[in-house]
């Protein structure tokens, strides 16, 4: 079969012939429909991050936002035909109580694998086996969108992870602030904006108009900040504070910034992965005092569970179908690899597709 494999000896991306899995006892088959790209999958074949291959082989097979249909359901709960989308993180021993409780996506650093990632092969090929416990059925009707379904679901677990971290008292809020337009802070404006927890958001960026993310924002009712303009730690002084930011930038002073973007009793989650070389000064004592004297939350937020899959799931089902459609800038073919993987201001989200 074709797979999609990264060789990190040699920094190549390429198309190449694998033997078709065979499911052990109990796990599922799967023929592959689509695999989103998103900015992790660039970073790793970029070098930035991940990139491991599995113990004894020279690369790793790529993609972790896939979306496919069971062929071979081996005894399980699914049948033939169901669409189905899988989780990201393995346990290599399975003897974590992380992995017994269902929750590796709050393991500790070295207690799993990433599919398509580090460590374990991913979903960037015709086929693919696993476990059904880590696999979440889709509705036939949003199988087209089913490669958006593991980068919601981060966005459920935030939100899951704010308000938990807010459950203590009577929290009110009606703003949220997303860090970042790329594809999962267009995704994250999107889904905040037609939610329900908040009556208005803002996004994040750096770009002139005309502008196709800016499209994006303004389209879907949220409103456009030029951080180039309005830095992050001063936008409490031209906007009301938010209750809520969701950072996706990974620029470290924003994790920073953000907390003074919020407003009391507010709450910051921090998804972007950084560049662990950069520094910069902070005052610490304000900092410091922010989240004490006003009751502020920062949290970092990685990975997700079933629960947010299938939260991710049900979103997707109510979502303006227009707005999912403006977020897929292209979608490639096995012959149009290099194409997929590039990057510049037009790309939104990108598509390698396995159907045909």
């Amino acid at each position: 079969m074709d797979a999609v494999a990264y060789f990190p000896d040699e920094s190549d991306v390429r198309l190449i012939e694998t033997e078709k899995p065979s499911p052990a006892d109990g796990e599922v088959l799967v023929r592959t429909l689509e695999v989103g790209i998103d900015g992790s999958d660039r970073r790793i074949v970029a070098g930035d991050i991940g990139g491991q291959p599995p113990n004894g082989e020279n690369h790793l097979v790529l993609g972790h936002e896939a979306v496919g249909v069971v062929c071979d359901p081996n005894g399980s709960a699914f049948e033939a035909g169901d669409v189905v989308t899988p989780l990201v993180r393995r346990s290599p021993d399975h003897e974590t109580r992380f992995d017994t409780n269902g929750e590796l996506d709050m393991a500790p650093p070295g207690t799993f694998h990433e599919r398509g990632i580090t460590g374990m092969h991913g979903y960037m090929a015709e086929y693919f086996t696993s476990d059904p416990a880590h696999l979440v059925r889709i509705p036939d009707a949003i199988a087209s969108y089913g490669f958006l379904v593991e980068p919601a679901s981060l966005i459920e677990k935030s939100l899951e992870q704010a308000f938990a971290a807010r459950s203590a008292f009577d929290w009110r809020p009606e703003s949220a602030f997303v860090l970042g337009n790329g594809n999962l802070g267009l995704l994250a404006t999107v889904r905040l904006e037609t939610g329900e927890e908040f009556a208005r958001t803002y996004c994040l960026g750096r770009r002139d108009r005309p502008d196709p993310t800016i499209d994006v924002i303004e389209g879907v009712g949220s409103t456009y900040v030029d951080s180039r303009e309005l830095p992050v730690a001063a936008f409490a002084d031209e906007h009301d504070p938010v209750d809520y930011v969701f950072e996706t930038t990974g620029y470290p002073k924003h994790a920073v910034d953000a907390v003074f973007a919020l407003a009391p009793n507010g709450v910051a989650t921090v998804q972007g992965i950084p560049d662990e070389s950069m520094t910069f000064d902070v005052d610490c004592g304000a900092f410091h005092s922010e989240l004490v004297v006003t009751n502020k939350a920062l949290l970092g937020v990685v990975n997700s569970r079933k629960r947010h899959f299938e939260a991710a799931v049900e979103w997707l089902e109510t979502a303006p179908k227009p707005l999912l459609d403006e977020l897929v800038t292209g979608r490639y073919g096995l012959d149009e690899i290099d194409a997929a993987f590039e990057d510049s201001p037009d790309t939104l989200k990108s598509v390698l597709s396995f159907d045909g």
